[in-house]
């Protein structure tokens, strides 16, 4: 039995929590945001890009960010979330698929993302070789002070050749 070709349209979800640490550096969608924590991670722990990684994976049918990518490698510590997912979108061309528009969920108390959204927007756009109006992103709190944790939540769709 032979495996059935992939559809012209492919859709994947990501999510990815962290912890905040205080005097760690937060980024965000690849844009540093100061802030008197970050997330905590083995890499930088952006979590925008890990939630965003895993949605193409998934789009894709390939293996997850911890998988790929995980967090005993020593080569990986401190590493820049953007070479994740250059590696996701690298994995997802050589099978014929292109993101045609992603949408995020930023939940946070702190820091606020209203400030920093066009200029993660405008970073997404630039990695995923999208428009700026095929990407959104918004953020969202949890209204009850939950400062102490970051999380993001991302849906990629991928289009690819007619079968």
């Amino acid at each position: 039995m032979s495996a059935a070709p992939f559809p012209p349209l492919r859709i994947g979800i990501g999510w990815d929590r962290h912890r905040m640490e205080e005097g760690r550096r937060c980024v965000l969608a690849g844009v540093e945001v100061r802030h008197a924590s970050g997330p905590a991670g083995h890499s930088d722990g952006d979590v925008v890009l890990h939630a965003l990684t895993d949605a193409i994976l998934g789009a894709a049918g390939l293996d997850d960010l911890g998988t790929l990518f995980p967090d005993t490698d020593p080569r990986l510590r401190g590493a820049a979330s953007d070479e994740f997912l250059r590696e996701a979108l690298a994995r997802a061309e050589s099978r014929g698929l292109r993101p045609v528009n992603v949408d995020i969920v930023i939940v946070a108390d702190a820091p606020r993302i209203a400030p920093h959204r066009a200029a993660m927007r405008a970073r997404l756009a630039d990695l995923l070789g999208l428009p700026a109006e095929c990407v959104n992103l918004k953020g969202k709190t949890t209204e009850v002070g939950e400062t102490d944790r970051i999380e993001a939540y991302a849906v990629a769709l991928l289009a690819g050749a007619p079968a």
